[in-house]
């Protein structure tokens, strides 16, 4: 118990010393903010970026804090990250909000905590983010998992963004790679079956319409150019297998609540620097 004390008054002080630091260096961070952005704004911008936002539970207990905690700093995180790859003229962002193995491993009390500040995230965007923006937003995975509000709710938004087409937001909830193809596969079948489909006739082109981010597809847009993960993992933890087949990856070592704008436009530099081969 009273290590526990002492860990968090420990980790009170850090946040102040932390606070003192970072007012200290500000002029120095904004001169090297100004720098790099001066190395990326003319460059080639990925159309499509897709991000793990990782690290919010990890970033919540070092500093001796619930993981809920972290989880709506990372959600206010979240609506920073989104405002700056939109200033940034990026047409299309998918976000890794929750993973199939999250919806049927976490506690409930930390779900329904997840689910609420995407609920939160729906009313504001329905405010007035998508007509700002005029953003298409689209969500996907197994709705089985989510209470039934919440699948309203996304039936709502979805229903209201269709009249844009500006900028795309898509989110994968409850969602898995393995499981997404194992599902088209299985609805490809039935259209097998059916004669809807001859087997002779499946190619790539044909697959990608049975996937749950179909619509890419039926809107002509890019699969992600570049996909974030944060927090220093080097996997991609059954994100989006299929449509990541050729994007660049780029791992940042910070926690999705500490990330900035910085880090932002590192990833963006490091995609600009690379030559995109798409298997040949």
């Amino acid at each position: 118990m009273r290590g526990s004390v002492y860990s968090k008054e420990i980790a009170a002080l850090l946040r102040r010393l932390g606070g003192i630091l970072s007012f200290v260096l500000k002029p120095i961070y904004k001169i090297y903010e100004a720098w790099l952005y001066s190395q990326i704004y003319l460059g080639p911008m990925p159309k499509h970026v897709a991000i793990i936002p990782d690290g919010n539970r990890r970033w919540a207990k070092n500093l001796g804090l619930e993981p809920v905690v972290g989880h709506s700093v990372g959600y206010e995180k979240l609506r920073e990250v989104l405002g700056w790859l939109w200033d940034l003229n990026i047409k299309v962002v998918t976000l890794y909000a929750m993973s199939y193995e999250n919806c049927i491993k976490r506690s409930i009390e930390e779900r329904a905590n997840i689910f609420k500040l995407i609920s939160d995230g729906i009313d504001e965007l329905l405010r007035g983010e998508i007509d700002k923006r005029r953003i298409r937003v689209k969500f996907f995975g197994r709705f089985e998992l989510l209470p039934e509000e919440l699948v309203d709710k996304i039936k709502k938004i979805e229903e209201y963004s269709s009249r844009y087409c500006d900028r795309y937001l898509n989110v994968a909830i409850c969602y898995g790679g393995r499981q997404e193809i194992i599902d088209a596969v299985r609805r490809l079948a039935v259209d097998v079956e059916k004669g809807k489909v001859k087997s002779n006739e499946i190619y790539d082109n044909v697959f990608r319409r049975y996937l749950y981010t179909s619509h890419l597809c039926s809107d002509g847009l890019e699969e992600p150019d570049l996909v974030i993960r944060t927090s220093g993992e080097l996997r991609i933890s059954n994100f989006l297998l299929w449509q990541i087949a050729y994007s660049e990856l780029y791992f940042c070592d910070v926690y999705w609540p500490e990330f900035r704008r910085i880090d932002l436009w590192r990833a963006i530099r490091s995609y600009q620097r690379r030559e995109r081969r798409f298997g040949r």
